[in-house]
Parts: C-alpha cells; structure tokens; sequence
C-alpha cells in the first residue's frame, strides 16, 4: 500500500488553486480497491471541474477540504484544457458520473457492498431499482434521501456505519456534499466515499446526459446550458469567463518563473 500511495503521490499535480491525479480510469479503480481492502483509514473523493475552482476561489474551507483528499479527479474537460495550457500531463477525463458507474460494476463483480445517499426518496428508489436489474448480485446495503434536519443527522450516520458498506455515493449538490462528507467521514466506517452531485438524477431519468458526441468534444456543460439556458447562465456563461481567467493568470505567473 505504501508503494501504491508513492505512485499516487508521483502523479499529483497543482492545478490552480488545487491538485489533480494524472491517473486514467483503470488506474483510479485499482486505486479504490485498495483503499476499501485496508479499509482504514476512510477517505473522500472529489472530481473537479471549472464549476469546483471556482467555488474554491471564494471559499478557503472549501479548497482546505478538497485538497486534502488523496484522490482528485479531473471530470471536466476544463481541467483537461487547463492543465494542457499548464503543462500537466494528464491522461484523460475521469468524469464523476462515469466512476459512479464503473464502480457500480465492479462491485457487483467483486461482492462489495454500496450505499446510496441523496435525492429525492423515489430518485433513489429508482436508482436501486435499475442497479438490481442491471447487476442481479449487486450488494446494496442501504438507501437514504437527502431531506433531513440536523437532529437526525447522528442516527443517519450510526445507520451508515453499522451497514457494513464499502463504497457511499453521495448525490447532494457542492459545496454540500463536500462539507457533509469532511464532517462525517472518520464516524461511517465505509472505506470510500465519495460525492456524485445530481448522478442519481441521470441514472433515473429525471434529467438527460449529453450524447456522447457532445461528451467526447468537451461540451457535455453546453448542452446542459441549452437545456435551462435560464438556471444555469451564471454558472456557465459567467463562471466559465471567470475560470478562464484564473488559468490566464496562472499561465502568466508560470512564465514569470
């Protein structure tokens, strides 16, 4: 375990105001199964995209809490632009969605138990529904929404960490998910965990992925915005002149040095 965590440590790049593994898929699940095998300690994941530096840029605890995860991956093709204007030699896109998805499959192969947490009750009740049918084998040792008070929090969590399970897909929104994780995480006793953001919405059906075209040109965010140009102006239009400009001043100060 100690030569795999050197590898990760050699493929960990800063990226703005952040980090980034340069691993591909493969090398990011081979990672995670060996976190669940030694079990502790726990960790969180996170993906980052133009939409994640931002928010990291107005808030330093945010930042604080991501950077500390040993795992970050690159989901958005913004990255992938960014780092190649940086110098960052990253592999490939390892999308939040796509690793929810393959770890699914690869814990029903390999017998290890999931939990599902966030989304509206029959979102997630339909989450469940399709992985059954999918994976027939698929260990899931519980489901929760994510409506709650804080005074039900600490039942929540004892539920989670008497489950027995491996792996912990959170679909809140970020900051939240981020937050909720950080707080929680040494108190579950699940070895991954990991914040998918509105995953589960896609797998049910309540909202449409971009086609795989659209994926594989790095427009997966336009298609979204063209869908509720409305709700998401600020996040795309705006927020991606503002990342912009945090890699044209990271450039320059790269060439300063």
């Amino acid at each position: 375990m100690e030569q795999a965590t050197q590898q990760m440590a050699a493929k960990r790049y800063p990226i703005l105001n952040t980090y980034v593994n340069a691993l591909s898929m493969d090398e990011t699940v081979e990672y995670i199964e060996g976190v669940i095998a030694r079990r502790t300690p726990a960790e969180q994941h996170v993906v980052i995209n133009a939409l994640k530096v931002n928010l990291m840029e107005e808030d330093p605890e945010l930042r604080r809490i991501v950077n500390e995860c040993p795992l970050i991956n690159a989901d958005g093709s913004s990255i992938l632009w960014a780092a190649k204007r940086l110098g960052i030699p990253l592999k490939e896109r390892v999308t939040g969605i796509d690793l929810f998805l393959r770890l699914v499959e690869v814990a029903a192969e390999k017998g290890y138990k999931i939990y599902l947490f966030g989304a509206k009750q029959e979102v997630v009740d339909k989450v469940q529904q399709i992985f059954l049918q999918q994976y027939p084998s698929l260990q899931i040792v519980g489901t929760r929404n994510g409506y709650f008070t804080p005074e039900q929090e600490p039942q929540i969590v004892a539920d989670m960490a008497a489950s027995g399970a491996d792996i912990m897909f959170v679909a809140f929104s970020s900051p939240k998910k981020e937050y909720w994780i950080h707080k929680y995480l040494d108190q579950l006793n699940i070895p991954f965990v990991m914040g998918v953001g509105g995953s589960f919405d896609v797998v049910a059906g309540v909202t449409k992925r971009a086609p795989a075209i659209w994926q594989k040109l790095g427009m997966e965010w336009f298609y979204r915005f063209i869908q509720e140009p409305r709700r998401l102006w600020k996040r795309y239009v705006v927020g991606n002149a503002q990342f912009i400009r945090h890699v044209n001043r990271a450039v320059r100060q790269q060439k300063k040095h």
